[in-house]
């Protein structure tokens, strides 16, 4: 008996070895994915909209009918807390990934959005969502992996270092490596950027604790927030792209990357 157990407990760990990472390629390809719909020209605030608006269409449906049962009373104060997961998980976390991947490659990109656990970390445990007990191994192996974490995104935001492959001769103030062509300033940049987009990605992920304790229907709470979010791109988007030929999708390969990202990131949206 105590055999079948551990061999079920065993199964169980692979299972979920395995399931962590596949979400990491996926990720991966997200971040790829991405980068290749801005190569193609897509308009960044335009390409927020038909993103969350593909997603919303395909999530709405299925909250509807198996949250149906369990979506308690909706109330003006749980407006306002979507709102506000809206604007910090949806708005700003899209935005900000967006604006950073456009000045830097999905490799840097993946790197930097590694101290989302450590700031998740910080955030919890400074607003008493999570326990640390500094006494033990467990609660001092924490504390020294979001030291050396942050301690990393920083240094990788500070300190750029040298090119290891070099298609062309360095231009003035430019450096075009296979990885992309990025000013120095544009590279320091996208390195705030992105360190600002863990920052919110990080908030939103705390900031879920207690709106679930108050609407524990999840599917339906992300539905919720996801809506809010497209509603707040959809007004805020004409303001910084007026050009209605930058809405247009004008090719088959930009319509697909739209809809891959959105089948790339769904795996991680609970």
């Amino acid at each position: 008996m105590a055999t079948e157990e551990a061999g079920r407990a065993l199964a169980t760990k692979a299972k979920l070895v395995a399931a962590v990472l596949v979400l990491e390629l996926l990720v991966a390809g997200f971040h790829v994915v991405s980068r290749a719909a801005l190569d193609m020209g897509v308009s960044k605030m335009a390409f927020l909209v038909y993103r969350n608006a593909a997603a919303l269409l395909v999530v709405a449906p299925v909250a509807y009918f198996l949250d149906k049962k369990d979506r308690p009373p909706f109330t003006l104060r749980l407006l306002m807390d979507f709102f506000l997961l809206a604007a910090v998980g949806v708005t700003f976390t899209q935005g900000l990934y967006i604006l950073g991947l456009y000045y830097l490659s999905p490799t840097y990109v993946s790197v930097i959005q590694n101290s989302v656990p450590a700031i998740t970390f910080v955030m919890a445990a400074s607003l008493r969502i999570e326990q640390v007990n500094v006494r033990s191994r467990y609660g001092l192996a924490k504390m020294l992996g979001t030291v050396v974490t942050i301690a990393g995104a920083t240094v990788i935001t500070l300190y750029k270092g040298t090119p290891l492959l070099t298609e062309t001769a360095h231009a003035e103030g430019t450096t075009h490596t296979l990885e992309g062509t990025h000013t120095l300033g544009g590279w320091v940049a996208g390195c705030l950027i992105m360190f600002a987009n863990c920052i919110c990605l990080s908030a939103w992920m705390v900031l879920q604790v207690p709106v679930l304790k108050k609407y524990p229907a999840k599917l339906s709470s992300f539905t919720i927030t996801l809506a809010l979010g497209f509603v707040q791109l959809a007004v805020v988007a004409p303001f910084f792209e007026s050009d209605v030929e930058r809405w247009k999708i004008s090719s088959g390969g930009e319509l697909f990357t739209i809809l891959a990202l959105w089948c790339l990131e769904s795996p991680g949206i609970s």
